[in-house]
């Protein structure tokens, strides 16, 4: 896991709804970051996916937000750009949602898994990198976002985030042989 306080890794990754190029360079500044991996096809993702297109919505304007695939695609095609773009649409994401075919920005940011999320604060140092809250598929426990909700409300009012951060559980990025 990267440590608090590391700085964002920069990123050029194509955006897989509108087909341009997004560099981090070129998000908001003076904001907090989100950066989440996520994907299609993980369980785990389908089960909050609800909720990061809210969470979008919530924090738009206020927080600069983008996501991430990095699964193999040849492996898993439901992860590829079109379908990535399909899942977009049809959640109402209104942030960019990237696609890293080599990987290398989720060795750099030392994903692990979907979804995976690291919150920066307006310096870009890593502030958060935890779960989105204690829901998982087939556990009763409603989705709600709050142990992210929490972090980005922390930054948003010039306080740092708790310390007591839980690891995000989900499926493992699926990597390149």
């Amino acid at each position: 896991m990267l440590p608090l306080g590391t700085p964002a890794p920069e990123f050029a990754l194509p955006e897989v709804t509108r087909g341009t190029t997004l560099r981090s360079s070129e998000l908001p500044a003076g904001q907090p970051l989100l950066v989440m991996f996520i994907c299609r096809h993980c369980p785990f993702v389908v089960h909050v996916q609800r909720e990061l297109a809210r969470l979008g919505r919530d924090y738009a304007g206020r927080a600069a937000i983008v996501a991430i695939g990095a699964n193999d695609a040849s492996a898993y095609p439901a992860d590829a750009p079109p379908s990535l773009a399909e899942m977009a649409a049809e959640q109402g994401f209104v942030f960019p949602f990237c696609y890293d075919e080599t990987q290398e920005v989720a060795r750099a940011y030392g994903a692990a898994c979907t979804p995976d999320f690291f919150l920066f604060d307006t310096e870009r140092k890593l502030a958060y990198r935890g779960q989105l809250d204690d829901s998982r598929p087939g556990n009763g426990k409603p989705v709600t976002g709050s142990d992210l909700r929490a972090a980005l409300d922390a930054l948003l009012a010039g306080q740092r985030p708790d310390a007591a951060q839980h690891a995000s559980i989900g499926c493992n990025i699926k990597w390149k042989a």
